[in-house]
């Protein structure tokens, strides 16, 4: 184990090497700024650019794809922690669990839930993706929607009640849609979740539709338009982090 730990700690300090040298360096500049042996920088060079985190061009070494893969990933965590860092702030705000979601590549996707256990998120019973018919959130992104991308949408999930409360008719579903004000709230009563009652915002971020959430049980209903309004009130402040987070 020892002798595993000492080449990874090797092949990483080669490849810190290469990227601080953006037109690439020769194995024998490599080993010296990491400090290797050249016989054993030639074998880890030879390993990384196999693996693709290196690239040989010239006679010298750039990092790769992969490397590349590496960073990306670490941004899109980064991006990842600072929406739920986000959400976390606007629970312990509203005081309901909240959520963030997006349509993306004719999907709803939900980003990021943040409760806690004594308030918890509504359960996913049935795929958020297929019911946005249903729920707040789905309503919202939809809403959000020219009138081609919503019967693209319906065209795979054709309205239908999972509840007593659910709108039936798409007709019906699409006069409330239409009725609504672009950037109005959506209300929703057990229409997803029966005892579960959910508002949701739109979310400006350019071409992408967006939306942030709330549910809270039935019996909490007079608290929604409080806690919903109260959302609207905080999200402008963590706008452009959530826009900037978008590409998730």
């Amino acid at each position: 184990m020892p002798t595993l730990i000492g080449s990874v700690q090797r092949a990483l300090r080669l490849l810190e090497a290469a990227g601080s040298h953006s037109e690439g360096a020769p194995a024998k500049q490599l080993a010296r700024e990491a400090g290797l042996p050249l016989p054993t920088a030639y074998h880890l060079l030879r390993t990384l650019t196999h693996e693709g985190y290196l690239r040989r061009e010239s006679g010298v070494f750039v990092l790769g794809a992969a490397a590349g893969r590496l960073a990306v990933g670490g941004l899109q965590q980064k991006r990842r922690t600072m929406i739920l860092d986000s959400l976390a702030h606007f629970r312990d705000t509203v005081g309901a669990p909240v959520y963030f979601a997006v349509y993306r590549e004719g999907e709803i996707e939900v980003v990021g839930v943040s409760d806690t256990p004594g308030s918890p998120a509504c359960e996913e019973w049935a795929d958020f993706r297929a019911t946005g018919f249903a729920h707040a959130i789905g309503q919202c992104l939809l809403g959000q929607l020219d009138e081609g991308a919503r019967k693209d949408y319906y065209d795979r999930h054709p309205v239908a009640a999972i509840t007593p409360y659910t709108v039936r008719d798409l007709r019906v579903l699409e006069n409330r849609i239409g009725a609504r004000g672009r950037m109005q709230p959506v209300i929703e009563r057990q229409e997803y979740a029966l005892g579960t009652v959910c508002a949701a915002i739109p979310i400006t971020a350019g071409d992408t539709a967006a939306t942030m959430a709330i549910s809270l049980p039935l019996h909490q209903e007079d608290r929604l338009l409080y806690v919903v309004d109260r959302l609207r009130s905080e999200v402008g402040a963590l706008l452009s982090t959530l826009s900037f987070s978008i590409s998730i």
